[in-house]
């Protein structure tokens, strides 16, 4: 029986040959792309298959799903077997760069050359116009790596913030919206509140002084009840969106204090206002609610509805991120925690995405 372990010669070849490079690097943190108007959970193809994309049953484990291939490339038996030990080494990958566990420089260069490849597939295909990312994980990242202080742990997921923005500036995407802070996450303890929301305060703070941001032409903005927040809190976020007005390139959303539900009805109640306002009929008024009205009068009413929704930490549910707007999203979940997101993980989501036929409803 042939060894599935690669030498250190099939290693340093891979260095110089893309299709090994590729099959000695695929990873596949338990993605899961679908739709939620199907019910369906979308998958890379198994090794052997036709090199597409597989639909199924949403009812199926993560660990079953767990990708195998590339969804552009058609692997030999070799490469496959080179995948499958791939993806005995996740839970090594996941581990914290540390001085003990940090990749070797060969795995690094590998990895560069594996983005380049992904990053070149990616441009030949159409691009996402607005990405919704739920940033989930932050407590158990900490955990597995002995944090416990509540500033520490939040500010850990704040920091990828900036590599994200590197990743949609080079991607040329117009619009990413991230949900920082629920109105759910209000319930949590006094001590995680305040380290969620003292991390949120500097990042924002940080936002409005970044040159990058300025040079990108990055506009800030947060939606959300930002009424309840602290007033600190709500001065570094509209600090960070006067400095930021005028730039047009990438429309950077923040979502604190937000709650899909709380939305829709604030949208609602903003539409009958406005129609009082005009001095309607209450008949007269419930004619004029359509979804087209309650769309106008979102927290963003100026941005596209979502082409993509990616969720980290394994959790397969949008617990009410932009749900009016995610009708026709499709969805991405991966079990890799948000401070571990990695480009070559987005880069996949993004992958995923190109691989739907995209029909909305027809």
């Amino acid at each position: 029986m042939r060894s599935q372990r690669p030498t250190l010669t099939a290693l340093v070849g891979a260095a110089f040959d893309p299709l090994a490079t590729i099959s000695l690097l695929v990873y596949q943190p338990h993605p899961h792309c679908c739709r939620l108007t199907g019910c369906a959970i979308i998958g890379h193809s198994a090794v052997g298959g036709s090199g597409g994309v597989n639909e199924m049953n949403s009812a199926l484990s993560p660990v079953r799903e767990r990708a195998a291939t590339l969804a552009f490339d058609k692997p030999s038996d070799e490469q496959a077997a080179l995948i499958r030990l791939d993806s005995r080494q996740t839970a090594t990958e996941r581990r914290p760069p540390d001085k003990r566990t940090a990749p070797p420089l060969l795995l690094r260069f590998l990895y560069w050359i594996y983005e380049r490849r992904l990053l070149d597939q990616l441009k030949q295909r159409p691009i996402p116009h607005h990405i919704g990312i739920i940033l989930d994980g932050n407590r158990r990242h900490a955990h597995k790596r002995g944090v416990s202080d509540p500033c520490e742990i939040y500010q850990r997921g704040a920091e990828k913030l900036d590599e994200i923005l590197d990743w949609c500036v080079e991607l040329q995407i117009p619009a990413v919206t991230l949900w920082v802070f629920s109105t759910e996450n209000l319930k949590r303890s006094q001590a995680e509140v305040s380290g969620i929301l003292s991390a949120i305060e500097a990042k924002v703070a940080a936002l409005a002084r970044d040159p990058f941001v300025q040079r990108r032409r990055i506009r800030v903005r947060a939606i959300g009840r930002l009424d309840i927040l602290p007033e600190s809190v709500v001065a570094a976020i509209r600090a960070a969106e006067a400095a930021t007005t005028q730039n047009n390139s990438i429309a950077l959303t923040v979502a604190v204090a937000y709650g899909g539900r709380e939305e829709i009805a604030d949208a609602v109640r903003a539409l009958l206002k406005t129609e009082a306002q005009r001095g309607a009929a209450l008949s007269d008024a419930i004619e004029h609610i359509t979804p087209e009205a309650i769309a106008r009068h979102l927290y963003a009413a100026d941005l596209p509805d979502p082409d993509l929704i990616i969720r980290t930490s394994g959790e397969i549910r949008l617990s009410g991120f932009l749900l009016w707007q995610s009708v026709n999203s499709e969805f991405y979940f991966t079990d890799v925690l948000w401070p571990a997101f990695r480009k070559v993980d987005f880069l996949r989501a993004i992958r995923a995405y190109q691989a739907r036929n995209r029909r909305f409803g027809r």
